[in-house]
């Protein structure tokens, strides 16, 4: 196992090779047994760390990414100006204080983002895998996520905190490495998806695979199947709003149009607008085959996957978790939120429950970082910073 800042061998070019970035390799001596019982190796996982890690090395936090998310969860100071997706909770003096804290944050197996996915380099065919990439589960982010962990050196994690898929991989940390994790931070997550995100989730995989220029994921070289992923993406869109957010957002409103305009189809609404341009925008940045296997990770997610029943699996959570959800989610509404705590607090497990209340459903966890951070910090205060030992690097 390796870290360098060396540049891991992919066929997706449209992400760009971040300057704070690092890339740890593992498995290329021994491959790591995926959920499947597949082997598979070598990985490389692209990531970055935030803040010092503590003489103790007591005070390190992971933080996991959603869905289309990244190992650049904030920006670095004046000399990197790209925000991160969780800018406003991430830094000197904000909720994961880096001050405090050592924040490590990587992107996941099977992304592309500069993690080991379906668009890099297979070292036997010496081509993109492609879907020859292995079907891959919460549970082997995580497994993989763990090895970075070790060989920073970190024996045991002050907390695990994410939303959304990030959510699902700190509920995961929790379940399969107690031993490592003494709080978590789990936000808009069930612990097992639920029917309605997975038939979400098909149709938008659908709209991938039934693009012709898809090619049954050997693509790589064209541009691909763009039509399918911005279709999926708008699709993506929806279920992260509510019907109150995309009326406060757009109304009736109609982009530039007359009376006689509005009998056309290349007239848009306000919201159609949008989603198109989310479309576009995130065929820039992402990877269709991407899209495919993480959404299919999300719907194998399951606690219980391997235990003998759902409960016996969140009983071996011992650390203080504390769980979220957004009022308005209709992807991961609030009762499977509530389904985990309520089974844990009949364990007697050490559990907090929080609440969003918002309009803008499912994203409200990217948009509401000032409702969040009073009950963010507070359990951080009381659960990760009071346990500290090392505390030297606080101001």
């Amino acid at each position: 196992m390796q870290s360098t800042q060396a540049k891991p061998m992919s066929a997706f070019t449209k992400i760009k090779r971040r300057p704070y970035s690092r890339y740890f390799t593992c498995g290329d001596d021994e491959p790591i047994r995926l959920d499947s019982g597949q082997l598979f190796g070598p990985i490389v996982i692209a990531y970055e760390t935030y803040g010092q890690l503590s003489p103790t090395r007591d005070n390190a936090i992971l933080i996991a990414h959603a869905l289309t998310g990244d190992a650049h969860c904030a920006g670095h100071g004046p000399d990197d100006p790209e925000p991160g997706w969780w800018e406003p909770l991430v830094g000197p003096g904000r909720v994961f204080d880096t001050d405090r804290y050592f924040i490590v944050c990587s992107n996941v197996l099977a992304g592309c983002q500069g993690s080991t996915g379906p668009a890099s380099i297979d070292p036997i065919t010496n081509k993109p895998y492609g879907m020859r990439f292995p079907v891959i589960t919460i549970r082997d982010m995580v497994r993989v996520q763990r090895l970075l962990v070790k060989h920073l050196g970190i024996e045991q994690l002050a907390c695990v905190a994410g939303g959304s898929m990030g959510g699902m991989q700190a509920y995961t940390w929790a379940v399969e490495y107690p031993e490592m994790v003494r709080s978590t931070i789990s936000i808009a997550a069930p612990g097992r998806s639920g029917a309605q995100a997975i038939a979400y989730n098909e149709v938008m995989r659908q709209a991938i695979m039934t693009d012709p220029a898809w090619l049954q994921g050997d693509y790589y070289g064209t541009p691909g199947p763009v039509n399918g992923l911005s279709t999926a993406r708008m699709l993506g869109m929806i279920t992260y709003q509510s019907a109150e957010s995309m009326m406060l957002k757009f109304g009736r409103d109609v982009m530039n149009a007359t009376s006689r305009d509005l009998f056309h189809f290349h007239t848009q609404f306000q919201v159609e607008s949008y989603l198109h341009y989310q479309g576009k925008k995130l065929v820039d940045r992402f990877d269709a085959n991407t899209y495919l296997y993480l959404t299919r990770a999300c719907d194998l997610f399951d606690l219980g996957l391997g235990y003998p029943t759902y409960e016996q699996a969140l009983a071996r959570i011992d650390a203080p978790i504390l769980v979220i959800g957004v009022s308005s989610d209709i992807l991961y509404p609030t009762q499977q939120q509530l389904e985990v705590v309520h089974i844990l607090e009949k364990l007697g497990k050490p559990v907090e429950y929080a609440e969003i209340d918002t309009p803008y459903g499912h994203d409200g966890f990217l948009i509401e970082f000032e409702k969040m951070t009073p009950t963010l910090n507070a359990f951080l205060e009381k659960n990760v910073w009071e346990h500290t030992e090392s505390k030297c690097l606080g101001k």
